[in-house]
C-alpha cells in the first residue's frame, strides 16, 4: 500500500516536471503560451492540410498553431535574426495566418506572432490590419494571371515542397 502511494506520488511528481518543463520550453521557442494544436515544422511529420479562403484565394499554413481558450493564435517563425522592425513582408504573411485561421474556424485571432531567432513580435490583426491586407490580395490578384503557373525546374524543390500533395503541377 505505501509503496503504490509513493509510486504515485513519484509519477506526479514526473508529470508536473515535464508540464513545467514543456511550459518553459514553449516560452523559450517565443510561442504564446497555451495549447499547441500543430506544427509545420515537424521534419517526421506529414505537411498538415492547408488552409484555403475561397472569398480572397489565400491558401498557406502557419509554422505553428496554439490555442489559448477559444481563440487559435498563428505562429510564423523565422530562422534569422529579428531587424529592429518586423519587415512588412513577414507581417503581411502573419495577417494573412489570422484571416485563413478566421475564415476557417469562424474565430477572429486577435493577433498573431512573428518568431525570429532572437525575438518575438505580436502583430494585432485589427480590422483596419485586416482591411489593408484585404486591399493587399485585391491588389495581387489585379496584377496577375488568374492561372499560375508554377516553377518546376527545380525537381529537389518540388519533391521537398510542402504543398506537393495537393498540387496538380508537380512533378
Amino acid at each position: 500500500m505505501i509503496i503504490g502511494l509513493i509510486f504515485v506520488s513519484l509519477l506526479v511528481l514526473v508529470a508536473l516536471f515535464l508540464l513545467w518543463q514543456g511550459r518553459r520550453e514553449q516560452q523559450r521557442a517565443g510561442l504564446p503560451l497555451g495549447r499547441l494544436l500543430y506544427t509545420d515544422l515537424h521534419p517526421l511529420r506529414p505537411t498538415e492540410r492547408v488552409l484555403f479562403d475561397p472569398q480572397t484565394g489565400l491558401s498557406g499554413k502557419p509554422d505553428y498553431v496554439v490555442q489559448q481558450g477559444d481563440v487559435l493564435i498563428p505562429v510564423e517563425v523565422k530562422a534569422r535574426e529579428a531587424p529592429l522592425q518586423p519587415h512588412l513582408g513577414h507581417i503581411y504573411q502573419v495577417l494573412a495566418y489570422c484571416l485563413l485561421i478566421e475564415s476557417h474556424t469562424g474565430h477572429r485571432p486577435p493577433y498573431g506572432v512573428l518568431r525570429y531567432r532572437n525575438r518575438t513580435f505580436a502583430i494585432d490583426y485589427t480590422p483596419q490590419a485586416e482591411q489593408t491586407l484585404r486591399d493587399l490580395l485585391t491588389e495581387m490578384q489585379n496584377a496577375t494571371p488568374r492561372t499560375l503557373v508554377r516553377s518546376h525546374n527545380e525537381v529537389t524543390r518540388c519533391a521537398h515542397c510542402g504543398y506537393r500533395a495537393h498540387c496538380d503541377q508537380r512533378l
